[in-house]
């Protein structure tokens, strides 16, 4: 009897990390921790397609030439695609990346951090190095002027 109770708490222990990895897959932006999540119902492609479209429409918030920031994956295997988008009036830039969630037609879109000034290397993550009011703002102000308008164009193209 010792025998059968060990190898069924050995099963339980492994059915129970399993689950905990496959939900740790589905909350947790790796190596991104601080970000803030939107979900597209739309692959990856469908959703640059999107932010393409956006950014012809609306050039004002495509990042100046002189900062020469490179939008698209760092290297072939890299998980996350980099996306800039710029807000003339506070001269911010704003950092998204966007992720395929494995085969699927869900691709999640992350707000990362935010450059302040007119020079790079004032960064600041988001839920991480801004006040609880200035963080609410910046989501509040991502949503409205970029996210509400990229989703709008994702369900047109369905």
């Amino acid at each position: 009897m010792k025998n059968l109770k060990d190898w069924a708490f050995g099963i339980f222990v492994l059915a129970l990390g399993f689950g905990l990895y496959k939900l740790s897959e589905l909350y947790s932006p790796g190596s991104y921790p601080n970000v803030e999540i939107y979900g597209f119902g739309a692959n990856e492609k469908d959703l640059l397609k999107a932010i393409q479209q956006f950014k012809t429409a609306n050039p004002k918030f495509i990042v100046p030439e002189e900062f020469n920031l490179q939008e698209g994956r760092g290297s072939q295997d890299d998980h996350w695609f980099m996306v800039y988008f710029y807000y003339p009036d506070t001269k911010e830039i704003v950092y998204v990346w966007t992720r395929p969630k494995g085969l699927s037609i869900y691709t999640s879109l992350a707000l990362v951090r935010i450059n302040q000034g007119s020079e790079l290397g004032n960064w600041k993550n988001i839920n991480r190095d801004f006040s609880s009011a200035e963080n609410s703002a910046q989501i509040e102000k991502f949503e409205t002027l970029i996210l509400n308008p990229i989703e709008k164009i994702v369900e047109e193209q369905r």
